[in-house]
């Protein structure tokens, strides 16, 4: 699986390695990113949400196709630095809004143009849509995610949403991590 999603990386710096170059917009965060999780980044030491999806949490577990407990939130953080790793170019992103710990919220793309960050991350499974903010924009890409098992849709797991929830009241990150609650 891992050598898979490497070749999907590469084939996608290849395909960007061949876009124009335009110049980002006033206001716009331009820079070397650094992971801080599977949703956010940093860029001049200023962090950065990543608008209209939501990663699975860092202590976040979750079951792969053998019903095997992985730690999908540190898988996330760890695909997203590998696409950094493998586009050496400087992410660009456009504001959004601030959330309520005062990170500014954007989207993000790898380049001026680059493909939009946050929709590679649905699209290979490592993210879900979040309709409540996204009004849908990833959609289409979760779907593909889903129909063809990639990432987190390739066993079972819990929305990070809910999963926040859980442990804010409390729980422990196995029993909150736990599929029962899984919609599928």
């Amino acid at each position: 699986m891992l050598k898979i999603e490497i070749n999907r990386i590469f084939g996608l710096a290849l395909a960007i390695s061949v876009l124009p170059a335009l110049t980002a917009r006033a206001g716009d965060i331009v820079g070397q990113a650094s992971v801080i999780d599977g949703d956010t980044i940093e860029i001049h030491g200023q962090r950065i949400r990543l608008w209209g999806i939501d990663a699975p949490e860092s202590t976040q577990l979750c079951r792969n196709d053998d019903s095997n407990l992985y730690q999908c939130g540190r898988a996330a953080a760890t695909a997203l630095a590998g696409l950094f790793w493998a586009i050496k170019r400087p992410v660009t992103c456009s504001p959004v809004d601030r959330d309520q710990y005062g990170r500014t919220v954007a989207t993000c793309s790898l380049g001026t143009p680059g493909p939009d960050i946050g929709h590679w991350l649905v699209a290979n499974g490592h993210a879900l849509d979040w309709p409540k903010y996204s009004k849908g924009k990833y959609e289409d890409a979760q779907r593909s995610a889903e129909k063809a098992s990639r990432g987190i849709w390739a066993g079972s797991f819990v929305e990070p949403w809910q999963y926040r929830a859980c442990a804010k009241a409390g729980g422990r990150p196995a029993a909150c991590s736990d599929d029962a609650n899984d919609r599928r």
